[in-house]
């Protein structure tokens, strides 16, 4: 076998496998802990153990919600009380 035919082979196996291996990407299901190991310990003062699904939705604390309205133009900035030269 050439040189030219082995990387013909290794090309055409790689365009084949890759869209295999991707399949497994987007798999739908419910998250499992893995065998052997358990969820972490229930918080304190937590009413029931949250489930896998409960621990990957951030908190509101970890992602805020936006509070300000954006600026859409330059306008002129107020006096800072607190914007002091350094000493």
């Amino acid at each position: 076998m050439t040189l030219h035919r082995k990387l013909v082979a290794i090309k055409t196996i790689s365009i084949i496998a890759l869209p295999i291996l991707l399949v497994g990407c987007g798999s739908k299901r419910e998250l499992q802990p893995t065998a052997g190991a358990e969820l972490p310990a229930k918080p304190y003062g937590a009413e029931e153990q949250p489930t896998a699904n409960d621990l990957l939705e951030p908190s509101t604390q970890a992602r805020p919600g936006r509070s300000v309205e954006l600026r859409r133009r330059s306008e002129v900035r107020e006096d800072d009380p607190f914007d002091l030269p350094p000493d």
